[in-house]
């Protein structure tokens, strides 16, 4: 069903009409579907927070919420940081919304094990939200592809959350890593990703004879 809305809520978008407060519950239901059915449109939930931020009286903090989720979805990408940017800072203090924040930052700073812990500590945030553990797993295993040549299976376990061994191997396998013997998971040689670059200067005739001639 969000799929088929998209086409509808992407016509509602065009021009002035952006910011008609009467299209914010369509708005919202599309949000909640996004929820629901896995699927995502950063442009409409910019819109919503934006009518929110011209129309205060309608702001709802359970769709905020759900927005704030789903961007977080989306890391490395700064959706989360544009969604940030849309919300009073009154808002910012409110439950949950302060929650959301807070696990924004153990993403951000890739204190992983901190972010698993809050979300244990508060699980009905995430009612309704299809698919948020292995979005933030996959940003968990994008950070690990760019940090570590090789890293300990039980350790990559708890990054992702204190998964079993056989869901750890999922992912090992899913990004093409490998399993080895003494307990370690080997990710990629970082030296490979090192590439040098040669960086030349051209400077034309005329450019050096009118620095001469500014020199005499």
């Amino acid at each position: 069903m969000a799929e088929a809305m998209r086409a509808t809520v992407a016509s509602l978008l065009k021009g002035i009409d952006r910011y008609n407060p009467e299209n914010l519950q369509t708005l919202e239901r599309y949000v909640d579907m996004q929820a629901k059915e896995n699927t995502y449109d950063l442009e409409a939930n910019l819109a919503v927070l934006k009518l929110y931020q011209f129309n205060p009286d309608l702001y709802q903090t359970t769709v905020t919420a759900v927005i704030l989720l789903k961007a977080l979805t989306n890391l490395p990408h700064s959706d989360f940081i544009l969604c940030k940017c849309l919300i009073e800072a009154n808002k910012s203090i409110e439950e949950p919304i302060k929650k959301i924040f807070k696990l924004a930052e153990f993403l951000e700073t890739a204190n992983f094990q901190m972010f698993w812990i809050a979300l244990l500590e508060d699980p009905d945030l995430l009612i309704g939200i299809v698919g948020f553990e292995d979005s933030v797993r996959k940003f968990v295993c994008h950070v690990v592809a760019t940090t570590y040549q090789t890293i300990r299976k039980d350790k990559l376990r708890q990054l992702l959350g204190n998964i079993t061994d056989a869901q750890a191997s999922h992912w090992v396998s899913k990004y093409g890593w490998t399993e080895q013997m003494d307990g370690y998971v080997f990710i990629t040689n970082q030296d490979e990703n090192i590439k040098t670059k040669n960086i030349r200067e051209k400077i034309s005739f005329d450019s050096v004879a009118a620095i001469m001639a500014a020199g005499r």
